[in-house]
């Protein structure tokens, strides 16, 4: 049994979220750079290099590299020997948002009520998922979602007759329908199976794996280049202005689903991909 203290856990959280939002992990900034190296388009390639622009004076100035920072998306994996002690790890992770978005002067965006929409000028309560692993360490990756992309995501419950095809064309219609609304170049990530929320789920934390890792599963892999490329010949390109560099990459995760259904979830996001993983 790994006795943890929660200020461990809140200490961590509160840097990844500054981390996130003025730094983008190296796949993606590798990824944006080979973009424009195979960019064919003259206004697509001043766009992404513009972009790289924006990485490196965020990086260098330590500021946001986008203006919506995002509602904190944390997804934890928590050994099973690992005891926690100090406090609450719930209010430990809210409480490391609160500190993060303060002291790194980052955008407060989060509503307590969706329709009442008082701000809570802390960017605090956080979306938290928990997944118990054995062992007795902790992962915690913090993925701030803006939601110029966010709102551009889709849950389609097919048909198990829709197969593959319908799958294609449930994603390519998200990605069309958010042209330039989701801020492209992007990176799209899908589920595809388990239930209504499970799918979304999944879409959502395939956003946070990295760029050059691909699914295990060989024809899931074929279905994420096949996507890819038929998506960046849709000419949406960067910033929605035309090109062929619509979209970064396709990341899909499967899971078992009902005799009677095929759910599929598209979560677009814009190419501020943000996500930081450390372990405990």
């Amino acid at each position: 049994m790994r006795i943890l203290d929660v200020k461990e856990v809140t200490n961590a959280v509160k840097e990844m979220c500054i981390e996130a939002n003025y730094t983008l992990s190296c796949d993606m900034n590798k990824a944006l750079a080979d973009a424009v190296n195979t960019e064919k388009s003259d206004l697509g390639k001043k766009i992404l290099n513009q972009l790289q622009d924006n990485l490196t004076i965020a990086r260098n100035d330590q500021i946001p590299i986008c203006q919506d920072t995002g509602m904190a998306v944390i997804f934890l994996e928590v050994g099973q020997d690992v005891h926690f002690e100090g406090g609450i790890l719930e209010e430990a992770i809210q409480e490391g948002v609160r500190q993060g978005y303060t002291e790194g002067f980052l955008r407060k965006s989060v509503v307590r009520d969706p329709l009442i929409r008082e701000n809570t000028k802390d960017n605090t309560p956080a979306i938290i998922y928990y997944n118990i692993v054995p062992g007795e360490q902790v992962q915690i990756t913090v993925a701030p979602k803006g939601f110029g992309s966010e709102n551009m995501s889709r849950v389609f419950m097919l048909k198990p007759a829709d197969g593959i095809e319908g799958v294609k064309d449930a994603v390519l219609t998200a990605v069309k329908d958010a042209g330039p609304n989701a801020c492209p170049p992007m990176v799209v990530g899908v589920g595809i199976g388990g239930t209504f929320e499970k799918c979304a789920l999944m879409a959502k934390m395939a956003l946070t794996r990295p760029m050059d890792h691909h699914s295990q599963i060989p024809y899931v892999r074929q279905l994420e280049e096949d996507l890819l490329a038929q998506i960046n010949q849709t000419g949406i390109g960067p910033g929605g202005l035309g090109g062929r560099t619509t979209a970064l990459a396709v990341h899909i995760n499967t899971y078992a689903t009902h005799i009677a259904g095929l759910p599929v979830a598209v979560n677009i996001c814009c190419h501020v991909n943000r996500h930081v993983t450390r372990v405990l």
